[in-house]
């Protein structure tokens, strides 16, 4: 309660602000292509593509560069990875399930199940899937992780339990009581939104239900696991040393990040989301309520210091499945995705409705994003810092 209520607080502050700038004029078309190959340049990216949404309509959709090392031309249509938007989806997906009556944001994930979590067989079950839940049996503090506290980060397990020491789950701290990124909770998430009660309206694949959501905004090329159709038009990438790396086929749904999908699919699912489309008033409003404190210098590693208030920054926060912060346009929120040879960002302003979505098959193209954002949106005080460290800006 006390949570909800200082996240309340800080968010009326902020929509009450009197000196909140007003939204600045964007970029012609001719000028954006222009930056994007100035960052291309930079960073010496091989592929790039990119989207603005202005008013919650899709204003510009663009591709640039390569998306193989063939050199076939990256284009709009083309599949990428979407990495960890993938997570975002997941928090849009489970919203629309609270609006349904199916489950809860404050309910222990507990009461979903019909059996106690560890009990579940892994041989029956995981099947490579999702974490190895038997791991838990000796710490009751599981029964007591709720769908918020997974799509806020706070669940207190560590990304992905492979990479602990011992390759084993555990817990590092009370759930609910601070910010630590973490994958294995959007996987147990999906874990029980497809093994619960049946008589709730669970026990659903995630990927028939975001497959329904893509369907409905006209994202035909959009999926949370390989589709054989991707292949002719795929995009495989590029690390930071600037070695060509294939795309991976992912053949199972995690919903931390196995989403394809493509710059024109993902712009659509950007203006939806900052329309709050397909929601109701109170979970669009919930998704982006201040939840929870990150008081952290940067995201990662996992578990990092925590800094005393005066050097906290105080305006950031997690939302679900989606990093809040404030700067000169007002409330914004944010999530990024990345891996070897992927870097994607998608920032939203939601009193404009401007988002910008920067997808990228070649991870060196990340440096330069903070420029680019701020080329596209204008100042908005995105949190790169945060998430990229001080990596942040550089190339």
């Amino acid at each position: 309660m006390l949570r909800r209520f200082v996240g309340l607080m800080v968010l009326l502050g902020v929509l009450a602000h009197p000196c909140r700038a007003a939204p600045p004029l964007l970029p012609s078309d001719a000028a954006i292509d222009a930056e994007v190959q100035r960052a291309m340049a930079r960073t010496h990216a091989k592929g790039l593509a990119v989207a603005l949404i202005d008013a919650g309509r899709v204003r510009y959709v663009q591709a640039y560069g390569q998306r193989n090392a063939k050199g076939d031309p990256l284009l709009t249509d083309t599949v990428m990875y979407g990495a960890s938007l993938t997570k975002t989806v997941l928090a849009y997906t489970t919203l629309t399930l609270v609006d349904q009556g199916r489950i809860k944001l404050d309910t222990p994930l507990a009461d979903d199940l019909e059996k106690p979590l560890p009990d579940y067989d892994p041989a029956a079950i995981y099947k490579g899937k999702y974490a190895p839940y038997q791991q838990l049996a000796s710490d009751p503090r599981w029964r007591s992780i709720t769908p918020r506290m997974c799509l806020d980060h706070s669940t207190g397990f560590a990304n992905f339990y492979f990479f602990e020491p011992d390759n084993k789950l555990r817990m590092h701290f009370d759930p609910g009581t601070r910010f630590s990124y973490s994958g294995d909770g959007f996987i147990l998430l999906q874990f029980v939104i497809e093994n619960g009660k049946p008589k709730q309206g669970l026990g659903k694949d995630v990927g028939a239900l975001t497959d329904a959501i893509f369907k409905q905004q006209g994202m035909t090329r959009t999926a949370l696991k390989w589709r054989a159709d991707f292949r002719p038009n795929l995009a495989d990438g590029w690390n930071d040393k600037g070695e060509p790396v294939e795309h991976d086929e992912r053949s199972k749904v995690r919903a931390a990040g196995s989403m394809d999908t493509t710059i024109s699919d993902f712009a659509k699912f950007a203006a939806a989301l900052v329309r709050g489309e397909g929601l109701s008033k109170q979970s669009f409003a919930e998704m982006l309520r201040p939840h929870l404190k990150i008081d952290t210098a940067h995201q990662f590693p996992n578990f990092g210091p925590r800094l005393p208030p005066e050097k906290q920054r105080p305006d950031l926060y997690a939302g679900l499945g989606v990093v809040l912060f404030d700067g000169p346009q007002g409330r914004g929120f944010f999530k990024g995705g990345h891996d070897e040879q992927t870097a994607n960002t998608m920032v939203c302003l939601p009193a404009s409705q401007r988002c910008a979505v920067i997808l990228s098959n070649d991870v060196r193209a990340e440096a330069a994003y903070p420029a680019l954002v701020a080329f596209l949106l204008g100042e908005t005080g995105v949190p790169y810092d945060w998430e990229y460290g001080d990596y942040a800006g550089k190339s």
